[in-house]
């Protein structure tokens, strides 16, 4: 048995900052891992799938300003894309990660972790068994899986998930992507660049979590690629000769040589031992704005990440690893964490105010509310659409170029609640909208934060001026 202040269980981005943050913090923390350090981001996520997008991205970018545009004369080189993405992943080798535990101080048990009882966790793997025992504190942070639904016939299939798709070493000739969210629109967007004939479907369309503007707009931008954009379920699926078939609620069937599942994730909690602390394994796990598990009735039992369901983006784990490894700290000392809204123990960015990116073609960029959910909380709001195209810096950055940033106001509070940007290459924007309501600064404070000209951040002033006319004008 080994003996730490600190037990994680999940090396990826997550788990690595508690133990980083404890650890900086004078406590011993050990990192237990069954794949990779790094995690899913590093190698199957995030970076390679951004990755495989940025270069259809750039073509596209010098296509759409006169002058860059007679200059491309080709398409996508894939040989050179798929070698940059594995530049980026390593193919998987984490051995630059495991050397920054190292000089973290965070001690590495590789193997398959579970719960055994109270503030004990038993490690299996090639080699044996080991068991770790927590002084302080045990912190959950395996994240999620892809969830594949229950479809007749799907499980002849062998089909792919983001974890396939990211790390293909073959662009197929045809793919079928059934799902309508953000891991759908990122891979429609980026394989049809390479090369795929690619047919999304999705049972409630692009998007429908975000504004209907982007959904819409990324829909549409798809559809002039060449995408096939089918709103619709899938009934059955059967294997053919050259892939698969796929029957769909309209009557519709659709073929491709590949298909990739992406309609949601799944807690990664089975073969935890959760039912040893009185959880359910398989479930999400509840956690209060520390990340102490609620439903534990335990002082020492954390859920980081994609396990709680809170906000499933590996910024906003990292956030939520931060408060955590603050309540952790505070409550090896013998004190209660401050769990006040934005104290440092509390991820209270959590619950109105986390900032997302699609990185799809055009890019969806917002942080906050939407206005539907502003008005189902009963929220007085002003709802405003600026057109960044219309903006010195939208036209110079591209001919013709479309995008809106849509400003959710709280009339009453004078604040900014929510902010979308529907785009190419708004992402960037998106941070100053995230201060703002993480801020929540006044409206006439605003007026004082001045754009640049000529950037597409002159919306900001558009969206004040359009405040002071009269809503219907």
């Amino acid at each position: 048995m080994s003996e730490y202040d600190v037990v994680v269980i999940g090396a990826g981005p997550v788990g690595e900052n508690v133990a980083d943050y404890v650890v900086q913090a004078g406590l011993t923390c050990v990192i237990v891992e069954r794949e990779k350090v790094g995690g899913e981001c590093s190698y199957r996520a995030c970076i390679p799938s951004k990755a495989l997008l940025r270069p259809g991205v750039a073509r596209q970018a010098a296509l759409d300003v006169d002058g860059a545009a007679q200059a491309v004369t080709r398409g996508l080189d894939v040989a050179a894309v798929l070698a940059r993405r594995d530049s980026f992943t390593g193919r998987g080798d984490d051995s630059g990660q495991v050397s920054w535990l190292a000089d973290a101080g965070i001690d590495l048990v590789r193997g398959a972790g579970r719960l055994v009882g109270k503030r004990t966790v038993e490690v299996t793997s090639a080699g044996g068994t080991t068991t770790l025992e927590a002084g302080v504190a045990v912190a959950v942070c395996t994240g999620s899986d892809a969830r594949i639904p229950e479809i007749p016939g799907l499980d002849e299939l062998e089909v792919w998930t983001s974890r396939d798709a990211t790390v293909t070493e073959e662009i197929p000739g045809s793919l079928t992507i059934v799902g309508g969210g953000v891991v759908a629109s990122e891979l429609a967007t980026a394989f049809a660049a390479l090369g795929s004939s690619v047919t999304v479907v999705a049972r409630n369309g692009l998007l429908s979590g975000h504004e209907p503007l982007a959904g819409d707009a990324v829909t549409a931008r798809l559809r002039h690629s060449g995408v096939t954009v089918l709103t619709a379920d899938v009934q059955s699926a059967a294997a053919t000769q050259d892939g698969a078939e796929l029957t769909l609620s309209t009557g519709e069937t659709v073929t491709a040589d590949r298909v990739l599942i992406a309609t949601g994730r799944a807690p990664g909690t089975r073969d935890l031992g959760l039912e040893t602390v009185g959880l359910t394994p398989g479930d999400w796990i509840d956690v209060d704005d520390t990340m102490l598990a609620t439903e534990a009735s335990a002082d020492w039992l954390y859920a980081v990440g994609d396990v709680n369901k809170r906000a499933q983006l590996t910024h906003q784990g990292k956030y939520q690893a931060r408060a955590a490894a603050a309540a952790i700290v505070a409550r090896a000392a013998g004190d209660v964490p401050d769990s006040r809204n934005w104290a440092p123990a509390a991820a209270t960015a959590d619950h109105a105010a986390v900032p997302s990116v699609v990185f799809s073609s055009p890019q969806v960029a917002s942080v906050g509310i939407t206005s539907q959910a502003a008005q189902d909380a009963g929220v007085t709001t002003r709802t405003i659409d600026i057109d960044l195209g219309s903006t010195a810096g939208g036209a110079l950055h591209a001919d013709g170029y479309e995008g809106t940033f849509r400003a959710v106001i709280d009339l009453e509070r004078d604040v900014l609640i929510g902010a979308t940007f529907v785009g190419d290459d708004v992402a960037e924007m998106l941070h100053a909208a995230t201060i703002a309501v993480v801020g929540e600064v006044p409206l006439h404070r605003l007026w004082h934060a001045v754009p640049v000209f000529p950037t597409m951040s002159e919306a900001w002033l558009r969206v004040l001026e359009a405040l002071r006319q009269p809503e219907n004008s």
